[in-house]
């Protein structure tokens, strides 16, 4: 039977899949560097902790671009918007690629993190908006289901390719395969104007919700627990565990494995339990990691491990970026904008604090340590939004592009 959205039910738009496919790129380009690391380094002159800056740089600037060209692009058509951010988004890439300086290409990941930004934010709204209030998780979960394909495909083809090309390789077909994305995004979304009385006073008044603020905070610690353990992983792989470095791509097909299936199971569990869910994975994140330290010199128990925690750390977002939306109530461009800041904020964190630690007498554990931290203190912003919610189970709601702004107690009944 058809929706009111005149999209059979439990079918999600075609569009959201086309939006899926652009953050399987944008995914791509952030987390290959980590496989790509040894080569890059070397290349550019510099040292694998300070190469890692260059994880931390695209995570910076997608903390800042996000919100910033969210506002700046709101009146704009939203099909022209992500166009505009994949045709930077391809050139970013191929400047870096043609550059020998690790300034430049540290800059073009900024400038391509804006572009980043921008795509991420419009399109979580375009594909919450044509899913529907019944389907939002699963449209969030297929859009992040792009981004953890990414690891499962892009970044360890990448890794293979970059191993056997260098580097500048992979950042050469990120660029083509843009421009190709560019050319899809303007034939499938659809030629809608924006809103002519969409208004940023509202976007900005929408954001005093604390239990947004709580949502971004768990956002901001689980991923900056995953990413501070995966952005190192390549030398805890082949300096610790052994693993050959041409085997290093086989293990982030694992990573990546671990991190859709996290992406589904986060996407089907949200609606119904959200808080249990949010909670025991990040919890099961922080073990993990934890069981990483001593059993990462065993090649079998490390890939184990990577897997299961990639499994565990993105169940918890595609259940906080739904929350986040929907507590935003008529502020969706600006929200999604910051929970995908909040993930950015999460990876420069993590990736931060793990080159420090790697660099100090912990070594090779010293990530993993960092990333337990970080999973454990998630806990804290969920267990206050449970605490806030009692009495009540949570249904997450999408918002529409005029939605409603949501009631001020912590959740709402769930109606079936």
């Amino acid at each position: 039977m058809p929706s009111a959205s005149g999209t059979p039910t439990g079918k999600l738009p075609f569009v959201v899949w086309v939006l899926a496919a652009g953050t399987f790129l944008m995914g791509t380009t952030e987390f290959v560097i980590a496989g790509l690391l040894p080569e890059m380094a070397a290349d550019l002159n510099v040292s694998v902790s300070h190469a890692g800056l260059l994880i931390t740089a695209f995570a910076v600037g997608m903390i800042a671009g996000g919100p910033t060209m969210a506002m700046a692009t709101l009146r704009l058509p939203q099909r022209h918007t992500l166009i505009g951010a994949l045709a930077v988004f391809a050139l970013g890439h191929a400047v870096a690629a043609l550059s020998t300086s690790f300034t430049v290409v540290l800059t073009a990941r900024v400038v391509t993190a804006l572009a980043t930004g921008a795509f991420w934010a419009v399109g979580f709204v375009i594909a919450t908006t044509a899913a529907g209030p019944a389907r939002s998780t699963r449209a969030v979960g297929v859009m992040m289901g792009g981004l953890t394909l990414a690891n499962v495909i892009g970044v360890p083809i990448g890794s293979f390719v970059g191993h056997y090309t260098g580097w500048r390789g992979p950042f050469w077909a990120l660029a083509a395969l843009a421009a190709v994305a560019a050319v899809f995004v303007g034939r499938f979304i659809p030629r809608t104007e924006q809103r002519a009385d969409v208004s940023v006073r509202a976007e900005v008044r929408a954001l005093k919700q604390g239990r947004l603020w709580l949502a971004l905070g768990a956002a901001v610690l689980i991923m900056g627990g995953v990413l501070a353990v995966y952005t190192y992983i390549t030398p805890l792989l082949t300096d610790r565990a052994g693993i050959p470095a041409g085997a290093v791509s086989l293990v982030l097909v694992a990573f990546g494995i671990g991190a859709l299936g996290g992406t589904a199971i986060g996407g089907r569990l949200g609606d119904r339990r959200p808080m249990v869910t949010t909670i025991t994975a990040s919890a099961a994140t922080s073990l993990i990691l934890l069981a990483l330290i001593p059993a990462s010199n065993s090649p079998v128990a490390a890939v184990i491990l990577v897997f299961g925690m990639a499994l565990a750390g993105f169940t918890v977002n595609p259940v906080v970026t739904s929350l986040a939306v929907r507590f935003a109530g008529d502020a969706p461009t600006l929200t999604s904008a910051l929970t995908t800041s909040g993930y950015n904020t999460g990876i420069a964190a993590g990736s931060l604090a793990a080159g420090r630690a790697l660099d100090s007498s912990l070594g090779l554990t010293g990530p993993a340590l960092v990333g337990a931290v970080f999973a454990a203190l998630t806990l804290l912003p969920l267990a206050a939004l449970t605490l806030g919610g009692t009495g009540h189970r949570t249904r997450i709601v999408a918002q529409r592009a005029a939605a409603a702004p949501v009631r001020d107690d912590a959740s709402t009944p769930a109606h079936h």
